[in-house]
């Protein structure tokens, strides 16, 4: 039995306590919250692609062996003009809005301003950003929402343009072990030029006199560096970046979201992603940016053409900087969540998917004065990866292939920046839609697998035990849509090492496919 993900899901804001099954690890204390889209459908209106649902976020609280559940809608201002209307007034990326054939022309000319200059939905459906002690609901336009943790009511809207020149953010940040927020931004032809901002939001906002405790903490944002775009129209897309202790790594990949044609898409009666272009005959950039200055390092990396949504890891290691990254040869991969496809891609695999390929790269920080044309600079042996240089001083790198098949990726953020063994991940080899999970031990190369018949996990996230005595001391967590008779979904709590599991809590309704999680150790 199929889940039919695009059905709509009814929230259950009300607290509810799960029917534990094992025994939940009582150091396992905190919250999981978990965010995807989970409204498809406003009256007689419905969303093209899965993407644009309306955000539905998800809470599982762990104290004492016990499991809380609750859901809620982000009840931003997209939301909001929705159910007033009761239908979709408010453009995603892949469904554009119009207004209702009834209203007068005047409504219908400031519709089509509104659609000229885009001004972005609110509906922060693909994770969960901690900025200072505040929690934020996102997906990757300027506006985010303050949410509490606890209840999952929503709160302020925040515009990041109010705070910083970005009109597009990832929704993958980065943390130090301060507690420092590090992102990355576009500015769209901002005083003439389109640029990569890499920003940081200090862990504790400064506080004084004047100043509020509720201060939102972009308020105290510092730009780290900007990264000129190669077209002035047509910035990259990108979904996240890699960080070691000393270095920023940004892909700049031959994936461009074209301004012109954006500005003028609802004129055309096209959506926006249409606007996102593939140009498979240019290559892919790689910048490295040294923390301490916010300058690039002088050499100049590149590959060949790919796309990446996930970032793995990054680490230093014998003068090099390796990362690791999830790649496809092309961008199909938006393609197949319009929502015509993704029960025929769960039956078989398509002609049109392309699993994805686990890459690793080296990354000379420093070349040998000796080096001549054609020789590969990189010399540690933690990789097969290779860094050639060409007449030109640049160097083309080639990754070293980990594994196939692996995506949602999560590492111990513990060794976020330093050099890890175990990666977690869904297992995507035949489908963008898995019925696996995967814990990949990359010295070993085992892959060990989770699945259960009739049930689809989510991305799996790792929460280390407190003081650990290894890099998978901890457990792996996932909430499962199970489609078995007479049962309901699950979280599913699974021991890091062996990756077997330690127990289950039911949660008496049914879970929907979602996107990306963040665990909030408790105290936190």
């Amino acid at each position: 039995m199929i889940p039919d993900f695009g059905k709509n899901v009814e929230e259950q804001p009300e607290p509810y306590t799960a029917t534990v099954k094992g025994n939940i690890p009582s150091w396992l204390q905190g919250t999981l919250l978990r965010n995807g889209p989970g409204l498809f459908s406003v009256g007689e209106t419905t969303y093209n692609h899965w993407f644009d649902g309306m955000a539905l976020m998800h809470s599982f609280t762990f104290k004492g062996g016990d499991v809380i559940y609750r859901s809620r809608y982000l009840k931003g201002d997209t939301y909001k003009a929705n159910m007033a209307a009761q239908r979709i007034v408010v453009s995603e990326m892949g469904t554009m809005a119009y207004p209702d054939p009834s209203k007068n022309f005047i409504v219908k000319a400031i519709t089509f301003l509104n659609h000229t200059v885009p001004d972005f939905t609110d509906n922060g459906g693909s994770n969960f950003i901690r900025y200072g002690s505040d929690y934020f609901a996102t997906s990757e336009t300027n506006y985010i929402r303050k949410i509490d943790p606890v209840t999952l009511e929503t709160q302020d809207k925040v515009d990041y343009l109010k705070y910083i020149a970005v009109n597009v953010a990832s929704s993958h940040p980065h943390y130090d072990r301060e507690g420092n927020t590090f992102n990355m931004g576009t500015s769209i032809a901002e005083k003439g030029k389109t640029k990569f901002t890499l920003f940081k939001v200090p862990a504790v906002s400064e506080k004084g006199p004047g100043k509020s405790k509720d201060a939102c903490p972009l308020k105290s944002v510092e730009v780290v560096c900007t990264i000129p775009c190669r077209s002035l129209l047509s910035p990259s897309y990108y979904h996240s970046f890699g960080m070691t202790d000393n270095y920023f790594i940004f892909i700049e990949q031959p994936f461009k979201l074209d301004i012109v044609k954006m500005a003028t898409a609802y004129m055309r009666g096209v959506n926006w992603a249409s606007c996102l272009k593939f140009f498979p005959e240019e290559t892919t950039l790689i910048h490295l940016i040294d923390r301490k200055t916010g300058k690039e390092v002088g050499t100049k990396y590149y590959t060949g053409t790919m796309i990446v949504y996930h970032h793995v890891n990054a680490f230093e290691e014998d003068g090099h900087v390796v990362f690791d990254v999830i790649a496809y040869p092309d961008n199909s991969l938006y393609d197949m969540f319009y929502l015509s496809k993704p029960q025929e891609t769960t039956k078989s695999q398509t002609s049109d998917y392309h699993k994805p390929t686990y890459k690793r790269f080296a990354l000379p920080v420093h070349s040998d004065m000796g080096s001549k044309v054609g020789d590969d600079l990189v010399k540690t042996r933690c990789t097969k990866a290779s860094a050639v240089l060409e007449k030109d001083g640049k160097l083309l790198c080639q990754p070293e292939v980990l594994c196939d098949g692996l995506e949602l990726p999560r590492i111990n953020y513990d060794v976020n920046g330093k050099r890890h063994r175990f990666i977690y991940g869904s297992c995507a080899e035949m489908s963008a839609v898995s019925t696996e999970i995967g814990k990949m031990d990359l010295e070993t190369k085992e892959l060990v697998r989770w699945s259960e018949q009739n049930c689809w996990p989510s991305e799996p996230v790792f929460i280390p035990r407190p003081n650990g005595d290894s890099e998978d001391d901890g457990v792996v967590v996932t909430s499962v849509i199970n489609k078995n008779p007479g049962q309901s979904g699950f979280i599913l709590v699974l021991d890091g090492k062996m990756f077997k599991e330690v127990a289950r809590a039911y949660v008496n309704t049914d879970l929907h496919m979602d996107m990306h999680g963040y665990f909030i150790p408790h105290g936190n």
